[in-house]
């Protein structure tokens, strides 16, 4: 008898917002290995993916540890040998300031989260996607360059894109495929740091907005 082959999906920045409602729809048709740094909220994905019948793997890691990312990488390989999705929802947003007040750490945060791991992650995750017999990476752009006070977060989440478009370009015929999609403005607690006295009750639900995203793939 053939073994069923599990469909495996990668959802890093899993713990909240829309990472994590993109980790519940996936659930009914993967198993979710699930990455963030808080484990509390990680175990409460679990629960709401075990409540749906699906199955998760949680990894309660930092993206911008490579030895950590190498390990995970490592892991997957070893126990299934592909990996069919990988949703890349991890973010830094720094506080906003002017250009010229932004601290040297929240830069510093801002391009380790937004840019270096994401060039670490797409090194390390590319051979697992190669591996699957039609894997895919899925980003979400938020083009806030050039914005008043969105120095730091605008200038690394365009480098970030900017690097995915160049890798979507050049895996155009040799996979893997390559996706950037467009998130419609959500209730989340990111949005919330930004447009804090935003009324909410206008804004996309992350359930919501995860199936229409996920539909798009």
């Amino acid at each position: 008898m053939t073994e069923t082959r599990t469909r495996l999906a990668l959802v890093t920045g899993a713990s909240r917002g829309l990472g994590a409602a993109i980790a519940e729809a996936l659930s009914p048709g993967h198993h979710i290995v699930a990455v963030a740094r808080t484990t509390g909220a990680l175990e409460e994905l679990d629960d709401r993916i075990m409540s749906r019948g699906g199955q998760a793997t949680l990894a309660p890691m930092d993206v911008t540890d490579p030895a950590a990312m190498a390990q995970l990488c490592r892991g997957i390989h070893d126990r299934w040998g592909h990996l069919d999705l990988w949703c890349h929802t991890a973010i830094h947003a720094a506080p906003l300031t002017p250009a010229a007040h932004v601290a040297a750490k929240d830069w510093a945060r801002s391009v380790d989260v937004n840019a270096t791991a994401t060039a670490t992650l797409i090194r390390m995750v590319e051979p697992l996607l190669l591996s699957a017999p039609a894997g895919r990476a899925v980003f979400f752009d938020d083009p806030r360059a050039g914005a008043k006070f969105f120095g730091a977060y605008g200038a690394t989440k365009a480098a970030q894109i900017a690097l995915v478009r160049s890798w979507q370009a050049e895996t155009v015929r040799i996979g893997p495929a390559v996706s950037i999609l467009s998130p419609a403005p959500m209730s989340t607690a990111l949005r919330a740091r930004f447009f804090p006295g935003e009324d909410r009750a206008a804004l996309a639900a992350p359930r919501d907005e995860a199936d229409r995203l996920l539909a798009q793939i």
